[in-house]
C-alpha cells in the first residue's frame, strides 16, 4: 500500500524499485551475487536519473533485516497540501550534489550539500547516516539539516547505503567485518568523508557524525572506529558499539538486550581506540521507542563516559546535571548534561518522553519525523560546533 497519493506527474521511484526487486525473487532470480550483481541498484539509479523525483516508501522492510516498519511518518505531503521539493534542498539557495565513492570494500553513493555563503576559511562538516528503507534526499528533508548548514556555514554530507549492501538500506552496524577500522562500511564512510573533505575546504579536523536508528548504531561505529577523524558523535534511536554480531543478536540488542553483554565490552572499547581523545557523544532517543528500546540510548551513553574516564588526559571527571523541560511542539523531555572541566558539553542524553522511533523535531516531508520537537537538528549543531577539533592536539 502506498502511503500518499502523487500527482500524475510524480511516481515513487523507490517503490517501483522494489516491486521489481519483488518480481525478480519470485522468478528465482539472485540479485545479490552473480550476474545479476546490482542489478536492482541499477534500476534504481534509472528511474532517479533526469528530473524524476526518488520518494522514499515504508510499505514493509525486507525479512530478516533488524529493523521493523514501525513509528512510521507520511513521506510526503505537508497539512496545507503543497509538495516539499523532492531532492532534499527544500527551496535553499546552496547545491545538492549527487556523488559517489569506491574503495575496497565496495561503492556508494553519496549526496553533499554545500551552502550558498561563501568562505575563505576552512568549514566544518556534518556527516548524516538515514535510516533502514531512507535515502539522502528523504533523510535531508526530515532532518532539515540543510537549512541549518545554510544558516551556520557547514557542508552537510548523506553517504548513502546501497540496496545491494542491505536489502532495505539499512547500515551493517551489527555485523563484525562492519565494526572495525579500515574495514568494511566504516572504511567506506571514512574514505568518503576524507574525499570530500579535500574537494571542498573542510576543516578536517571539524568533522561531524550522526544518524537514525540503523544510521545512529553506524555513527556510534564510526565514533570508535576514527576517533582522529569524527569530532563528535550524535546518536538518534541508536545501539551501542558492538552490542550486536549478526541479525539475532541485532534483534535482542534492539529489544534492550546485548548479544556480548554491554558490560563486558567496556574494558575493551578504549583499547580499540586509535586515538587517546575520546569523542564528545549527544543522543536522542524516545522512552515509547519499540523498535530500538531507549535503554540503548543509556548505553551508548555509558560507553561515552567510560571512554571519557579511560582517557590518559582527563583526570578530571564529568560535572553531571539533569534537567526537565518542554519543547515548543509540547513534547516533554529530560536532558542529562555532562560538561567536561571548561565547561563544555561533552555529553547529553535528551530522553523524548511518549516518544517513538522518530527524528526529534523534524519535518514531516520526510519519514520517521516527530514534529513535537526538542528539535534534534539544532541541538546537535549547537553541540558539535561547541566541540574542540578532533585528533591530538
Amino acid at each position: 500500500m502506498i502511503d500518499t497519493f502523487l500527482p500524475p506527474a510524480r511516481f515513487n521511484a523507490d517503490h517501483i524499485n522494489q516491486t521489481i526487486q519483488r518480481a525478480l525473487a519470485s522468478a528465482g532470480l539472485d540479485t545479490s551475487t552473480g550476474p545479476m550483481h546490482g542489478v536492482t541498484e541499477t534500476i534504481r539509479r534509472a528511474l532517479e536519473s533526469g528530473n524524476r523525483p526518488s520518494v522514499v516508501s515504508h510499505d514493509m522492510p525486507q525479512p530478516g533485516v533488524p529493523e521493523p516498519a514501525s513509528d512510521r511518518a507520511p513521506p510526503l505531503g505537508r497539512r496545507d497540501g503543497s509538495q516539499p521539493a523532492m531532492d532534499g534542498t527544500l527551496g535553499l539557495p546552496g547545491r545538492f550534489i549527487r556523488g559517489e565513492f569506491s574503495n575496497q570494500a565496495g561503492t556508494r553513493a553519496y549526496k553533499l550539500y554545500v551552502p550558498s555563503q561563501t568562505s575563505e576559511s576552512l568549514r566544518p562538516l556534518i556527516v548524516m547516516l538515514h535510516g533502514c528503507t531512507q535515502s539522502a534526499d528523504d533523510f535531508a528533508r526530515g532532518t532539515q539539516m540543510n537549512g541549518l548548514a545554510e544558516e551556520h556555514g557547514f557542508l552537510v554530507l548523506y553517504p548513502e547505503q546501497a540496496a545491494s549492501g542491505n536489502p532495505s538500506r539499512c547500515w551493517n552496524w551489527f555485523q563484525p567485518q562492519d565494526q572495525q577500522r579500515d574495514k568494511g562500511e566504516p572504511s567506506l564512510i571514512a574514505g568518503m568523508v576524507r574525499e570530500v573533505a579535500q574537494a571542498h575546504g573542510v576543516d578536517e579536523r571539524r568533522v561531524f557524525v550522526a544518524g537514525l536508528s540503523a544510521g545512529a548504531a553506524m555513527a556510534v561505529v564510526l565514533g570508535e572506529t576514527y576517533p582522529d577523524i569524527f569530532a563528535a558523535v550524535g546518536a538518534h534511536s541508536g545501539l551501542p558499539f558492538a552490542s550486536a554480531h549478526d541479525i539475532p543478536s541485532a534483534m535482542a540488542a534492539m529489544k534492550g538486550g546485548r548479544g556480548r553483554g554491554a558490560a563486558s565490552l567496556s574494558a575493551t572499547t578504549a583499547g580499540r581506540r586509535s586515538c587517546s581523545q575520546p569523542v564528545p557523544t549527544i543522543v536522542f532517543h524516545g522512552d515509547r521507542d519499540h523498535t530500538v528500546q531507549h535503554s540503548n540510548g543509556a548505553a551508548i551513553l555509558k560507553q561515552a563516559s567510560e571512554a571519557y574516564g579511560a582517557g590518559v588526559a582527563n583526570r578530571d571527571t564529568l560535572s553531571t546535571s539533569t534537567e526537565q523541560g518542554i519543547a515548543a511542539g509540547g513534547r516533554k523531555f529530560s536532558r542529562s548534561l555532562h560538561t567536561a572541566g571548561d565547561g563544555r558539553p561533552h555529553l547529553e542524553l535528551w530522553t523524548l518522553h511518549g516518544a517513538g522511533h522518530s527524528w526529534s523535531g523534524g519535518d514531516s516531508s520526510g519519514t520517521y519525523t516527530d514534529g513535537s520537537g526538542p528539535n534534534a537538528s539544532a541541538e546537535m549543531v549547537r553541540f558539535f560546533l561547541a566541540q574542540p577539533r578532533a585528533g591530538l592536539a
